[in-house]
């Protein structure tokens, strides 16, 4: 298994095609109903850095949900758009493998390009690896562990939050959705607090499109990417001799990861970076846009703050901060009604099904009281469901407890600016001002 494609490299090389779907970065983004259904591809990361992709979707969902695509470059690939096609193939490890990755990526069993670092994560196994490596790292989010973690980030919300300006405008993305996570993310690999924004840098690092202002090559990715396993490397020689309770001392003493490969250690490093890392960063700073587009929905907050818990939930599914997550299928198959042939891979929209008709009323608006929000696909299901979704959810949960201990409303001033991403739906900059209660 190799996730030494990443998708962001697939997106340009998609997206350098020519077709009618597969606009230039200065061509304008057409209607989706002018577009020849066939010729829909909705990997494009413009879609998504100017938020255009929802009629799309939509239009995926009503008229071909288990839709096709095929390129020399990836082979074969299906976009499954409705909720329960979605849940299915999520539930079903044994007909539809992680094994060949969880991004869009070269047909199986192709060759790596020159350089490309051939790193593997236990989200992209099969059992019974997936299971024992998964289960050396759990403990960081069982219940007594996330017991001892809430005061702590209550602490951290709290400093954070009294440090900001009121009624100037500032940028949220940087002064408290990186710096939460960066924070939380320090403490669980116990790194150097100081140097706690080289997890940042090695998060976008890893899931970023060359040339888009983060690394201008995959040449700059490899480098920095082999820094990050140097550094990590280092604290795995000290936690094999000094342990404590953290993610590095956890796979250095684990029986079933103590004698990782280095770019297997490299990738399950990257796995629970990203992962704790884009999902709570990204939510923190959607929650406070879509409650900005629902004012209502701020005003039912306010009148009644016990509606926070289940409003987090709902924040994720609204805001659905990784899009997709891809299987292979093991045998030919059907879905949909569509033939699936073995090797083809298949791209499960979670932001798609997050806004499905059929199973959420009135999809595209924030229901902070929505009765099934924790239906969401944002975690995904079965065995691959995201291990740190009960730390996200207390992390907002606990971030949002103080905010409305403070502030009447975290308002939103500019236009965001969101990211270049077909798999991570993040945001660069959201500018806000704060107005004291």
């Amino acid at each position: 298994m190799s996730e030494a494609v990443n998708t962001e490299s697939v997106e340009e090389q998609e997206n350098r095609r020519p077709g009618q779907f597969n606009f230039d970065k200065g061509g304008e983004i057409p209607d989706p109903y002018d577009v020849p259904l066939e010729d829909i591809n909705v990997v494009n990361p413009r879609l998504f850095q100017e938020n255009k992709m929802w009629g799309y979707f939509e239009r995926l969902r009503n008229e071909d949900p288990v839709h096709f695509n095929e390129t020399d470059i990836t082979g074969r690939y299906w976009s499954l758009t409705k909720y329960e096609d979605i849940k299915a193939v999520d539930c079903d490890h044994e007909r539809f493998s992680s094994g060949n990755g969880i991004t869009l990526g070269l047909p199986v069993d192709s060759e790596l390009p020159e350089g490309a670092l051939n790193i593997s994560m236990f989200i992209a196994m099969d059992p019974p690896k997936h299971d024992v490596q998964r289960a050396t790292v759990s403990p960081i989010v069982a219940p007594m562990s996330l017991k001892r973690l809430e005061p702590v980030i209550r602490e951290r919300v709290c400093n954070i939050l009294d440090s900001l300006p009121i009624g100037e405008e500032f940028e949220w993305v940087d002064k408290v959705s990186i710096e939460l996570t960066t924070q939380m993310l320090a403490t669980l690999f116990d790194f150097p607090f100081e140097e706690r924004r080289k997890l940042t840098r090695w998060s976008d690092v890893a899931t970023a499109a060359p040339g888009t202002g983060i690394v201008e090559s995959e040449e700059a990715r490899r480098a920095e990417l082999l820094e990050c396993l140097e550094y990590f490397t280092g604290l795995w020689q000290e936690r094999k001799v000094n342990p404590g309770h953290d993610l590095v001392s956890m796979l250095a003493h684990g029986e079933n990861t103590k004698d990782m490969a280095p770019f297997e250690f490299l990738g399950n490093l990257i796995l629970l970076i990203v992962g704790g890392n884009d999902t709570t960063r990204n939510s923190i700073s959607g929650g406070v846009l879509a409650l900005n587009e629902f004012p209502d929905q701020y005003d039912k907050l306010r009148n009644d703050v016990s509606v926070i818990p289940n409003m987090v939930a709902e924040i994720i599914r609204w805001q659905t901060p990784l899009t997709y997550m891809r299987r292979t299928a093991n045998e030919d198959c059907e879905i949909g009604g569509k033939q699936i042939k073995a090797n083809d891979q298949l791209l499960m929209w979670y932001m798609s099904g997050n806004r499905d008709e059929d199973k959420f009323e009135n999809p595209n608006k924030l229901i902070v009281d929505r009765p099934n929000a924790r239906q969401h696909l944002s975690f995904g299901f079965g065995l691959h469901r995201c291990m740190g979704n009960r730390l996200a959810e207390m992390q907002l949960r606990v971030l949002w407890e103080e905010i409305m201990k403070r502030f009447h409303k975290v308002e939103v001033v500019g236009e965001p600016e969101r990211s270049y991403s077909s798999f991570v739906k993040g945001y660069t900059s959201l500018p806000v001002r704060l107005h004291a209660k």
